[in-house]
């Protein structure tokens, strides 16, 4: 098996243990038809179904590929640009308390684009900061859930 099908495996397996622990959630007096385990019953669902897909991708590309190796530099290349990412996600959490989660995801966002090689010009700052705007209204207004300010603004929204 390919490293597609592997993942789409270890999701599926991550999917089953996020279904498994939004059983001890408890309910709340203020529930609901659709009650506090819903959004997470949904989103292991999602995970399952990308997990499902990664895997018969996998599958599918394995069977269909020839058998050849992939080059070494290919191979040498994957550890640092994972770390890379590894960096970038490592900053946004450190970085969040301080500038909260608007400022934070923007940063996030075109801290990515740049290092996937994203060209500099005005595209990025607007997509950097539209997309945050859409994350903070999904889950600040559409879903409820406040997310921090950041130290750095906390005067301005208090």
């Amino acid at each position: 098996m390919n490293k597609d099908a592997w993942s789409g495996v270890a999701l599926l397996a991550v999917a089953g243990i996020y279904y498994w622990a939004t059983g001890a959630i408890p309910d709340s007096t203020l529930e609901d038809e659709v009650g506090a385990v819903g959004l997470p019953h949904v989103l292991a669902l999602v995970l399952a179904l990308l997990g499902l897909i990664l895997l018969v991708r996998g599958v599918l590309a394995a069977r269909s590929e020839a058998a050849t190796a992939p080059e070494d530099e290919e191979r040498d290349a994957r550890l640092p640009r994972a770390l890379g990412f590894l960096a970038l996600g490592a900053a946004y959490v450190l970085l969040l308390p301080y500038v909260g989660y608007l400022l934070g995801v923007a940063l996030l966002i075109g801290a990515v684009a740049l290092y996937e090689g994203a060209p500099r010009n005005w595209t990025l700052p607007a997509a950097a900061l539209g997309g945050a705007v859409l994350y903070w209204a999904v889950f600040v207004k559409l879903l409820g859930v406040n997310q921090p300010v950041g130290t750095l603004f906390q005067g301005l929204f208090s």
